[in-house]
């Protein structure tokens, strides 16, 4: 297996001339890239850093921080990117538990930097100035050697932390190449293809776009922030062939009154991961895009992919089969092991197989952590799920999100993606609340698209298959949902009273 580094410097030899990223007007060939990240390697030399050595990112999805992350392949240094919407002590715990030297960041983390206790401590370099990031990448340096191999640590993400400090999951450079290759093959990917960079690369999904991308000496699009014009810009400007976003992403782009479907006429393969679609977005995405290839994607941070659906509009719900580089199992819930599994039909625990080249081998500095997800070579999901007759597995939600009610056990999933074919529900989350009676009762919080009301939402789940006692049987209407950066459901906030409701005497336009 190759190291990220060689790889990298295959694709320069492969394609010199081909568009390797694009921001905005700007253009970048991979022969013209290598010879900046190679400047940038040199930088990173300068100012100390060796093999080895921990680097921390706060970066938005500039052609700057995908430039550092591969020149960090290069000199074997370990990555560790953190959301740029990072708060100073998020940012502290982050530099303490990755013992880090050096702190790169644009201005969307400025406040935060300036807020860090431990940042004044350690080698600070801005996206701008005559010492920053960029300056370093339009330096002079001879071609870059990798000096990495392939057991070498190559990238540490942090897990997105609810009710603890996010952990550190450290990836070595085969198991990110792995992952790279099986993302083109499972997306059927050919040579050329361009993608568009908007899932942060502090994140499983962006890094695996950039990665690909390479692989198939393709581009890689960066959009630094999301929002539609900007994105339907850059799909129409650079010729965008395939999105691989959460779901939330395209319900913005589907919804927005600037899109149509001319506009995306040359995207031709859709991919999703980071959360469950609901039924009736994956029905408008099918009529809007038509897409030739449409894709969802299970997975996490440790693994990466779990399970693959190559055709997710024909199969609503399911998430397919095990994935090129992985084995799964559904155990019951509570299993000390993965040796008893769940006939079809039968909802338990995911677990996924550890020995597969995508895995990860344990969590940073964090061993109860490892004992609790780790145990006899299987990875505890903590996602509760189904094998179907067909052998399709179906994801109904977080264990810690399943709603008893009356003890009966009610998956979020199911109910929402039942709320969502209402045509005048634009987003819906589904949680359980406390209930004298019952323990929790299955309850609705919706944004609405028009007019309706809590009798018309029950009688459409009535007349639905969904099971009497899945029904909610509370209904609060919202002005948002609220969502985390990379666009998944906290259902948390809601069941914590942090939302805003719609007055009761406004009906809605």
């Amino acid at each position: 297996m190759l190291d990220l580094g060689t790889s990298f410097l295959a694709s320069v030899e492969r394609d010199p001339d081909a568009m390797a990223i694009a921001e905005g007007e700007q253009t970048i060939t991979y022969g013209d890239w290598y010879r900046r990240i190679s400047a940038l390697v040199d930088g990173l030399g300068q100012i100390g850093l060796r093999k080895g050595d921990t680097l921390v990112t706060a970066m938005q999805n500039r052609w700057e921080n995908a430039s550092l992350h591969w020149a960090c392949q290069l000199a074997g240094i370990v990555i560790t990117p953190v959301n740029w919407r990072v708060t100073a002590d998020e940012l502290d715990h982050a530099l303490r538990d990755s013992a880090t030297r050096v702190l790169v960041h644009d201005d969307a983390a400025s406040d935060a930097v300036a807020g860090s206790v431990l940042a004044h401590g350690l080698t600070v370099i801005p996206l701008g100035g005559d010492q920053g990031l960029a300056a370093l990448l339009a330096g002079h340096a001879p071609d870059a050697v990798p000096q990495a191999g392939p057991e070498d640590l190559s990238v540490m993400l942090y897990t997105s932390g609810t009710t603890s400090k996010p952990k550190g999951v450290p990836r070595r450079h085969r198991a990110e190449r792995a992952a790279a290759i099986a993302h083109v093959a499972q997306n059927m990917y050919h040579h050329g293809e361009r993608t568009l960079g908007v899932m942060p690369l502090y994140h499983t999904m962006g890094i695996r776009s950039l990665l690909s991308a390479s692989v198939i000496g393709g581009a890689f699009i960066c959009l630094p922030r999301f929002g539609v014009p900007g994105a339907l810009d850059a799909i129409e400007t650079h010729r965008v062939t395939n999105l691989y976003l959460v779901p939330t992403l395209y319900h913005d782009i589907v919804h927005h009154t600037a899109f149509t479907p001319d506009r995306v006429a040359c995207v031709r393969k859709l991919g999703f991961a980071g959360a469950s679609m609901t039924d009736g977005l994956l029905q408008k995405l099918a009529e809007a895009f038509q897409p030739d290839l449409f894709v969802n994607h299970y997975g996490s941070s440790e693994i990466y992919t779990f399970s693959i659906c190559q055709d997710a509009a024909t199969k609503p719900g399911s998430a397919g089969r095990a994935a090129i580089n992985q084995r799964l199992r559904v155990v019951p819930l509570g299993a000390a092991d993965a040796s008893e599994t769940c006939a079809p039909g039968e909802e338990g625990e995911i677990v996924a197989c550890m020995q597969g080249d995508e895995a990860f081998e344990g969590y940073w500095n964090r061993p109860e952590a490892d004992r609790k997800a780790i145990r006899d070579g299987w990875y505890f999901t903590g996602d509760c799920g189904h094998f179907d007759d067909d052998g399709d597995l179906f994801v109904t939600g977080r264990a810690d999100d399943m709603i008893i009610t009356g003890g009966e056990n009610v998956s979020p999933v199911e109910v929402e993606s039942c709320l969502s074919l209402h045509p005048a529900v634009a987003e819906v989350a589904v949680v359980g609340l406390p209930d004298a009676r019952w323990g929790k009762v299955v309850t609705a919080f919706v944004k609405r698209a028009g007019d309706v009301t809590e009798d018309d939402l029950d009688a459409h789940c009535r007349d639905s298959d969904l099971s009497n006692f899945r029904r909610p049987r509370r209904y609060v209407f919202v002005r948002e949902i609220p969502k985390s950066p990379v666009g998944k459901l906290l259902r948390r906030l809601l069941v914590a009273g942090e939302y805003e409701a719609e007055p009761t005497e406004t009906t809605p336009a």
